[in-house]
């Protein structure tokens, strides 16, 4: 019997909406400071770590932890709301991104109070970064086939083994690291795994960047030759790291960043269009608005759900390959619309977001599980 998915629907109060405006009066003022030009990706690609603090002081990075950990105590909607306008505007929020959206919550919850104390207070001022050391290279979607391997030694561990596709590690001070701490089960592969911070620049770390087709590095592997992981930087418990990796991945998969990567080309096309009366073109652009407002309104319902402490693996899976194969079409159907070439040295706006969209499209379906992989969630949830 299939299971059915309900999505709750999720309103913005007038409080939202006063907060989505102040949101915006800081970034226009930005923008006039030249603080950052609004770019495609801007959640990968765009890092700044003087935009970061200045986050941090206004209490926008960490904004939903507690406050005795530096958080500001606000809802899962009011920080969907600050996302959504950070991701509009293509502002440079990449070096904190990973720590905000996921790690961070997950200390609050596997963490001691060692490492609350130690980290949150640090995320929440833009002052410590992570990335997330999941994939590897001979494992491909199969996560719980990995082979990085750590081994108990006294006061700790020695880590050895390698990481792909890490989002940002070379710019990163620390990655929260799925690994195995013992044996692997014949009936239970899951079994073993533990996560693990490890501080990039420590000894036995080293990382190599795998560039984009524009030349930007921001994937990297990341490889650990016999690198000491003190004790006290086990997360949860030994053993139980891949439920603690998938609750992870629910954060990942259902914000706004899976349908808002390339709307920064949305907006300055449809701003083009208004401005030169261009009403074919708008029909045109019609359907890619439409979709993305559907696409809104389902993640925005997965934000209530985790506001309401619900599981969302079904529907964040759900979202995200829409959201992947929705901002994939983005830049192709747009090349329909205008007529520009997309060239990423270009002084004109939109010829090199369309650049930067199409150059940076590969990689859409590798963050936060492939599509093949989603499919799977999805058709096995739904068939309880």
């Amino acid at each position: 019997m299939l299971a059915s998915l309900k999505l709750p629907k999720a309103t913005l109060s007038k409080e939202h909406n006063e907060f989505r405006l102040e949101v915006r009066s800081f970034l226009e003022e930005e923008i006039k400071k030249g603080s950052f030009h609004p770019s495609v990706d801007s959640w990968m690609g765009g890092y700044s770590i003087e935009f970061s603090r200045k986050l941090g002081e206004k209490g926008w990075i960490g904004m939903t932890l507690p406050k005795e950990y530096g958080g500001q105590e606000r809802t899962s909607i009011e920080r969907y709301v600050l996302i959504e306008e950070l991701l509009a505007y293509g502002a440079p929020v990449a070096a904190h991104w990973f720590a905000d959206r996921q790690t961070g919550p997950l200390l609050l919850k596997y963490g001691t109070e060692s490492q609350k104390n130690r980290f949150l207070p640090k995320i929440s001022k833009g002052e410590c970064f992570f990335s997330i050391g999941l994939s590897e290279p001979n494992a491909g979607s199969d996560l719980a086939s990995l082979k990085t391997r750590a081994t108990k030694v006294e006061g700790g561990w020695l880590l050895n083994g390698s990481k792909i596709w890490s989002s940002g590690a070379h710019l990163s001070h620390y990655m929260l690291t799925l690994c195995r701490t013992e044996e692997q089960k014949e009936n239970n592969k899951h079994a073993g795994l533990s996560q693990l911070i490890v501080d990039l620049s420590a000894e036995g770390v080293s990382i190599r960047p795998i560039k984009y087709l524009s030349g930007e590095n921001h994937f990297n592997e990341v490889f650990f030759e016999d690198a000491f992981i003190p004790e006290d930087h086990l997360v949860g418990e030994e053993g139980n790291g891949w439920v603690q990796s998938m609750q992870e991945l629910a954060f990942e998969r259902s914000g706004p960043e899976r349908i808002l990567s390339t709307y920064p080309l949305i907006e300055e096309v449809y701003q083009d269009l208004l401005t030169n009366n261009d009403f074919e073109g708008m029909k045109k652009l019609v359907p890619i608005i439409s979709e993305l407002i559907s696409l809104r309104q389902m993640s925005l319902s997965v934000a209530q759900l985790l506001e309401d402490g619900e599981d969302v693996n079904i529907a964040a899976a759900i979202v995200k390959d829409m959201g992947t194969r929705f901002e994939k079409n983005v830049a192709e159907e747009i090349r329909l619309i205008v007529n520009q070439k997309p060239s990423q040295f270009s002084s004109n706006q939109i010829a090199r977001l369309i650049s930067e969209s199409i150059l940076h499209s590969p990689g859409f379906t590798l963050r936060g599980g492939t599509t093949e992989i989603l499919r799977g969630i999805i058709a096995k949830g739904m068939n309880k």
